[in-house]
């Protein structure tokens, strides 16, 4: 088991070299690997407690970074549904509250995932029930992307894949002016989906 520290922009004031973005990337890459981001310390406890009662190849995600309140429940979580073909955004880990904040007028339905690896491809399948889907990961933008597409072969669809962008990004500050800086706020993340969706504006909830 490998557990880290610092996710992708927690040591903000210390500048990119003890920030790893990439890091769930990288080890998506061994073969045989579970991986888990999650967004809540009572969600880290429980996926550390049955990491530890195996022997198994498992990455844990940590950061300083946590929602509100955990989220019951193992693979892709379904908590709020939209019309028929509302658009899924799928937020992970320590993005939720922000994703929450950022749709609460929009026609969508969000679903939250925790565990990244294996990818609850079945969870997606059953939650998309149009074509778009937008992916808010904390780490590389696009980390599980392939996973979302491969998962969606059959079907028509498109996906916006938000995380932080594969660049050095030389400056100093807090981790909220560094996730405000990647768009992974609730104003970047609404100014993301509207400049994505066509109709974003006509799709607010009733």
């Amino acid at each position: 088991m490998l557990v880290s520290c610092g996710a992708s922009y927690d040591a903000a004031p210390s500048g990119r070299t003890h920030q790893a973005p990439a890091d769930v990337a990288l080890v998506s890459a061994l073969p045989g690997w579970t991986i888990h981001v999650p967004g809540h310390p009572g969600e880290l406890e429980r996926v550390f407690a049955h990491a530890l009662a195996a022997d198994d190849r498992v990455y844990i995600r940590t950061s300083e970074e946590s929602n509100e309140e955990p989220v019951a429940g193992d693979g892709l979580v379904v908590l709020r549904r939209g019309s028929a073909d509302a658009p899924l955004v799928v937020a992970v880990g320590p993005t939720l509250d922000a994703t929450l904040r950022a749709t609460a007028d929009l026609d969508v339905s969000i679903a939250y995932l925790s565990t990244v690896r294996p990818f609850d491809a079945g969870g997606l399948r059953a939650a998309c029930r149009g074509t778009d889907v937008a992916l808010v990961e904390p780490c590389l933008a696009g980390t599980s992307s392939a996973e979302v597409s491969r998962a969606l072969s059959d079907r028509p669809h498109r996906l916006l894949a938000l995380g932080v962008p594969n660049s050095e990004f030389r400056r100093y500050g807090t981790p909220a002016q560094h996730r405000a800086a990647h768009g992974l706020d609730a104003a970047g993340i609404r100014a993301s989906l509207e400049a994505w969706l066509p109709a974003a504006a006509e799709r607010r909830a009733a």
